[in-house]
């Protein structure tokens, strides 16, 4: 509800308030940008971060199911290392690289930034929480996609790329909350990330500095393409199949997604990768 000292938006002056934002976003990405995903999930995170007695793998799953703070260890494990033949592509790889206490430390840090910023989500809460199911659906779908079709592409790179294939919604989200005529319109913030959530979600995987390979994959996965080859060809056939199968565009368009484009060869893998995103959030669970 607006009041006299802010007055609601609307036309002309709505369509400004939208630039704005969009323009913030753009200065906003010249430094390091943070912002929170799902603050149930972070919670978990920092929770576990401070348990001394957590086992490394209850850990590492915690983690898995955390896009953001996936892709900080990730561009953290390649700076580190700039002499590295290959760069490092999934959390398994960042690990190693970085080691389990240098790993706490930065994944913690993350953590702690988003939830001090997480209140600003309170108003989009059930469409965070919606896209962080839909993209850890998505995460098992590329992982199982990689793993029985083609397995040339690693299952765990795939399930890095499928987990952060929407992080630009994410952001979008976190931004929109900060003003008030969009906190009041949640359909106009669905209209704005169903239209720019792609582009900026190139921008901020660049900005991250994640690998060129994962920041292709994952280009215009919401756009229609022609059928799909059988096996999928590159990464972003697979993310792109991953994200269908996953329900598509359906948190911002209300739609079933359409799933005739892919072949029985995809559609076939529906069963094991339902079972697959729900071992993984039993899992993150615990």
């Amino acid at each position: 509800m607006t009041s006299a000292s802010h007055p609601d938006k609307k036309g002309e002056a709505l369509k400004q308030q939208r630039l704005r934002m969009l323009e913030d976003i753009a200065e906003e990405m010249s430094g390091e940008v943070v912002f929170p995903t799902s603050f149930d999930a972070v919670l978990r995170v920092r929770d576990a971060m401070r348990d001394p007695d957590i086992s490394v793998s209850r850990l590492v799953a915690l983690m898995r199911g955390e896009p953001l703070i996936c892709a900080r260890l990730i561009h953290l494990a390649n700076s580190v290392s700039q002499g590295a033949t290959r760069k490092v592509r999934d959390v398994d790889g960042a690990i190693k690289r970085l080691g389990m206490n240098s790993v706490r430390k930065a994944a913690l840090a993350v953590a702690l930034n988003q939830l001090v910023r997480a209140k600003e989500l309170v108003r989009f809460k059930q469409l965070s929480d919606q896209l962080w199911a839909h993209s850890l659906h998505a995460a098992a779908a590329a992982e199982v996609i990689a793993r029985e079709l083609e397995p040339r592409i690693a299952a765990d790179e795939a399930l890095f790329a499928g987990l952060v294939h929407d992080l630009g919604a994410f952001y979008m989200l976190y931004r929109a909350a900060q003003y008030e005529e969009l906190r009041e319109r949640p359909d106009t913030v669905r209209h704005l990330i169903a239209q720019w959530h792609e582009s900026i979600g190139e921008s901020l995987l660049f900005a991250l500095d994640l690998p060129a390979e994962v920041v292709d994959a994952v280009r215009d996965h919401d756009h229609p393409r022609a059928p799909l080859t059988e096996p999928p060809r590159d990464l972003g056939e697979v993310v792109y199949a991953a994200n269908i199968l996953a329900g598509a565009m359906f948190e911002w368009t209300g739609e079933d997604a359409d799933t005739r484009q892919l072949g029985a060869l995809y559609t076939g893998l529906a069963e094991a990768i339902e079972a697959r995103r729900q071992e993984l959030a039993h899992e993150y669970a615990g």
